[in-house]
């Protein structure tokens, strides 16, 4: 499988980068083609421009400012996004990667009788998260609703493919976590992904 592995962190030392390291050598471990997209490192701009936002609805939609990224998203057959949750959301730097590449055309395409779209990405076969909250789990979940699941799992991936195998890996309450607890955290990380087939 080719998967795309999306780093949305931008210090190179930090826990997400080494859950990135921790995903990719297990990934590769079974076989599998990973296409690292570290979005700092690659100075991926996350601003929707003018253009970009008042072409929405045009056909075709003119994704050439980052289409190089498109080309890695539609040759990749597994998605994988490493970040942390900052105020109980995706980092500014993801949800720009969200709103510019899974853009029309590339991951839905507009109903032509409006209101509903069509996902695009149907050679998506998985979709997981593997990320980390500074609050505790029941804060996140009972608290907060667990929002960044429920827009990756009911939105983003519900609305651009069909059928895919969507899971979520969190390390919580992060900012007190000790060595141990963080290495038993990689050692699921490795577990999850050395299972993908």
């Amino acid at each position: 499988m080719r998967i795309l592995l999306v780093l949305a962190h931008p210090l190179e030392d930090s826990f997400a980068a080494s859950v990135a390291r921790t995903a990719r050598e297990a990934l590769e471990a079974s076989g599998h083609v990973v296409d690292l997209l570290d979005l700092y490192a690659e100075n991926f701009d996350p601003r929707l421009s003018k253009a970009e936002r008042g072409s929405y609805f045009d056909i075709p939609y003119d994704t050439s400012a980052v289409a190089d990224i498109v080309a890695r998203l539609k040759a990749a057959d597994g998605l994988i996004f490493v970040f942390p949750q900052w105020w109980f959301n995706f980092p500014a730097v993801l949800k720009g990667f969200f709103d510019r590449v899974f853009a029309p055309g590339v991951a839905f395409s507009h109903d032509a009788a409006g209101g509903r779209i069509v996902p695009q990405l149907t050679h998506i076969r998985l979709l997981y998260a593997l990320t980390t909250t500074g609050s505790p789990w029941w804060l996140v979940r009972l608290y907060m609703g667990d929002p960044v699941r429920r827009l990756l799992k009911r939105g983003i991936a519900a609305f651009c493919s069909k059928g895919l195998n969507f899971r979520m890996l969190s390390l919580h309450d992060m900012d007190r976590a000790t060595d141990a607890k963080r290495r038993a955290h990689l050692d699921r990380v490795r577990k999850l992904l050395s299972a993908i087939r």
